[in-house]
């Protein structure tokens, strides 16, 4: 079948939601990650009705890597190609995807579409299906962000690995909220979602993987980067014409490594640096959202429709 490239015309593939006795496939396309680290979120999925298997790649190791690019790319492969694997789950981020995405044929992907699961390196894959092949893919938690006492865990990290559950199993649609930031910029938009690491992003620039922000929600988030080097990405959105016509823009956790010598740290907040490069355009922006590389990381479905309502009572972000 011939790829699809994302006119913003051509119909979007949702996967079929999960049935109670539908498997999971879980491997490691990007970091290493021991089997034992996986029971929390294993127990978890079987908790929730669901069938597991386990990729090849778990608890194998290539320096920092859960196996060679070979075996990793083949197990995606596989879990790809089996019929009865109805989502894929990336047990966690680190790097490794961009090293294996173009060895990996996604070309069936649109006839028998299923779910893709992850968030940090897993953007590479986002985006690329986004882009691609136009189907709908979830960013969420991972294996490693499973907490390994549920009992104990802090209400709000529960909330956030139990949208998972909602955003596959259940039929209703996501809704989300966050609170006002003096800094956002108020406004309303629809349209679908897409995004994830900035720096994943930047890197898939120029590349047949990157994203087309037209008529686009963007959201971004982004962890342990200098503030020079965020500045650094947000030109690349702005330079690259990302920023052009895009409808909306959802800031989530952004984690910022302190200069080594605080006199070469940047005169300007990273609040500064996103409403620098916006500045031209009127679309709203909000702050602070629960996404990224923190324990509030609820799960988005990318590639889907949603209304962004940004007011001075906080932010809604529901899908249509």
């Amino acid at each position: 079948m011939k790829e699809n490239k994302d006119n913003n015309n051509a119909p979007i593939i949702i996967p079929p939601y999960l049935d109670i006795g539908d498997t999971i496939g879980i491997t490691s396309p990007s970091g290493f990650i021991l089997e034992n680290e996986l029971k929390p979120a294993i127990t978890l999925l079987q908790s929730w009705g669901l069938k597991v298997e386990i990729g090849k790649t778990i608890g194998e190791r290539d320096g920092t890597f859960g196996g060679n690019d070979e075996a990793r790319a083949n197990d995606f492969q596989q879990l790809l190609d089996k019929p009865y694997i109805k989502a894929i789950l990336c047990a966690r981020g680190g790097y490794g995807a961009l090293r294996i995405i173009d060895r990996i044929n996604f070309s069936q992907l649109r006839q028998h579409p299923k779910w893709v699961i992850g968030f940090s390196d897993a953007t590479v894959f986002h985006c690329h299906i986004a882009t691609r092949f136009g189907v709908a893919t979830l960013h969420s938690k991972m294996c490693n962000s499973f907490p390994s006492d549920w009992d104990d865990a802090p209400e709000i990290q529960k909330q956030s690995i139990l949208s998972i559950r909602d955003a596959l199993i259940s039929t209703k649609k996501m809704q989300y909220t966050a609170n006002y930031n003096n800094y956002n910029k108020i406004g309303s938009a629809t349209g679908r979602i897409i995004g994830g690491n900035l720096r994943t992003i930047e890197n898939l620039s120029g590349t047949l993987s990157a994203i087309n922000t037209e008529n686009k929600i963007l959201f971004i988030e982004e962890t342990h980067e200098f503030l020079y080097n965020i500045d650094r990405m947000l030109w690349n959105l702005k330079r690259s014409g990302k920023l052009k016509k895009l409808k909306g823009l959802i800031v989530g956790g952004f984690k910022i490594e302190p200069q080594p010598i605080p006199e070469e740290e940047l005169n300007l907040s990273l609040y500064d640096l996103i409403l620098e490069k916006t500045k031209d355009y009127s679309f709203p922006i909000c702050f602070d959202f629960p996404v990224g590389h923190q324990i509030n990381n609820f799960a988005l479905k990318c590639n889907v429709g949603h209304h962004f309502n940004v007011t001075t009572q906080g932010t809604t972000l529901n899908e249509i």
